[in-house]
């Protein structure tokens, strides 16, 4: 399967790949959106898995696109439109990858950013092969006039083009091949209705279980030829806050200590060792969440607390709290939001004060 890249060198822009945080968010080991080096137009480092077979987790969503595709290969047609989206981190790229793979086609990557003009998605349309995935990462911000574009080429495989401007315009239409539209996600509430309602296949990727991640890591030190124990996989699963991109960096970053220090066999004591070095501890939290959650209990009591004043006692931006770390301790039950403000939980207090917990 070839991979074919627009809008860019990479075929990325700055901020691409599975959701945003703040311009003004500081680099996080522990951040679930993709990095340059991360980007599968970048580096093919071998670790996202090229078939359905080898993809671990997203039981229920694999069997669903199975029966599409086969279905699909027995028709001799062009898949479904699919629209993937959940968190950034959970393989909505890599199903793309895998799809095109399945069906022995060509995957165009781009982003919604890249897309700014009209001729933009015009040249990328009229240029598709039959059959060929098209994966629009941030589908969620492709701006009117793409949408528009988008609407009779997803239905009909065609393109009205306007030609000529005043009394002289007339609309011209223009066959393209069937295709496959595969959109991502982080927002799936920000998507039109027109362009919602235009996909076959809706599918909503969720966060991965302990058992699963596992596996992801075990695959992932045997493809980079890292001796782990299992409960070195064990721990790292434990860290990643229950996303396979986030498994992979943490592995990469237990690698490379025990490169330098001459490791043998990597056990739970060294990745312990590895990730406390990046002051990552043994739920996920790194040293930004952990400010949060102390500021609040050491200055405000636990808390209710308003997010403009948290924001000004660490000197961060409301937007990227909100955004980049407030979502995981929500998810672990460590911070509640009410209409009085921000409060930590007996969760929060009990993580603070236990062994799992890393000095920030």
């Amino acid at each position: 399967m070839a991979i074919i890249s627009s809008g860019g060198p990479t075929g990325r822009v700055p901020g691409a790949g599975g959701g945003q945080a703040s311009p003004a968010a500081p680099e996080r080991l522990v951040d679930p959106t993709a990095r340059p080096e991360e980007e599968p137009v970048v580096r093919e480092d071998g670790l996202r898995p090229r078939r359905l077979a080898d993809y671990i987790g997203q039981s229920e969503l694999k069997q669903v696109l199975r029966i599409a595709v086969e279905a699909t290969r027995r028709r001799q047609e062009a898949l479904d439109h699919v629209l993937l989206y959940g968190p950034p981190g959970l393989g909505k790229t890599t199903m793309a990858l895998v799809l095109a793979e399945e069906l022995g086609v060509r995957c165009r990557i781009t982003s919604a950013p890249a897309l700014e003009r009209p001729r933009d998605i015009v040249g990328l349309l009229v240029n598709l092969q039959p059959r060929e995935v098209l994966f629009i990462d941030e589908i969620h911000r492709l701006n009117r006039v793409a949408e528009e574009i988008l609407y009779p080429a997803m239905e009909d495989f065609r393109l009205d083009l306007t030609v000529g401007k005043g009394t002289t315009a007339r609309t011209r239409s223009l066959d393209v091949a069937p295709f496959t539209l595969v959109g991502a996600t982080t927002r799936a509430g920000s998507l039109s209705s027109p362009l919602r309602d235009r996909f076959g296949l809706i599918q909503r990727l969720e966060f991965y279980g302990l058992a699963d991640l596992e596996a992801i890591v075990v695959r992932a030190a045997g493809l980079l030829q890292l001796p782990l124990r299992p409960c070195a996989a064990q721990e790292v699963a434990r860290r990643c806050r229950g996303t396979p991109r986030i498994a992979n960096r943490l592995l990469r970053r237990v690698r490379d200590v025990a490169a330098v220090g001459g490791h043998g066999q990597i056990d739970a004591a060294l990745v312990d060792a590895a990730l406390s070095l990046h002051r990552v501890d043994g739920r996920g939290l790194d040293a930004s969440d952990r400010r949060l959650l102390r500021l609040m209990l050491e200055a405000y009591g636990g808390g209710p607390v308003g997010l403009e004043t948290l924001a000004a006692g660490l000197g961060e931006d409301p937007a990227t709290l909100e955004a980049v770390v407030e979502p995981y301790l929500l998810q672990l039950g460590f911070l509640q939001r009410t209409p009085r403000g921000r409060i930590v939980t007996a969760a929060g207090r009990a993580h603070l004060d236990g062994p799992a917990a890393v000095a920030a």
